[in-house]
């Protein structure tokens, strides 16, 4: 069954660009909404990560859970996904990477 998407791509190839209008409605710049089916989506979202390199894209679509939709991300950026029991929440990090590895940096905080 279709359900609306929403994709977000900053800083992509213009290719790329006009792939996703073949789909969707590009309604601001970089900003591309449509419905579409999960097949479409994901095969969308295979050819967005395949193609962002230096870019940002951020896919989101509804689904069953607690939040009703949920939430991709490709290239690389400051902003990520991460699951909280269940919950899908958006931690702010740096873009340069962490010399401490993340079982250093949790024994840091205690």
């Amino acid at each position: 069954m279709p359900s609306m998407i929403t994709i977000a791509a900053s800083a992509v190839p213009d290719h790329l660009r006009g792939a996703l209008t073949r789909w969707l409605l590009e309604v601001t710049p970089q900003l591309y909404v449509g419905t579409v089916s999960a097949r479409v989506r994901d095969e969308l979202w295979s050819t967005v990560t395949a193609c962002t390199a230096d870019g940002v894209a951020v896919l989101v679509y509804p689904t069953n859970n607690e939040q009703g939709f949920e939430l991709r991300t490709a290239g690389r950026q400051r902003r990520r996904p991460i699951d909280f029991e269940g919950l899908t929440l958006v931690a702010l990090g740096s873009l340069q990477p962490d010399p401490l590895s993340d079982s250093q940096e949790m024994a840091n905080r205690f």
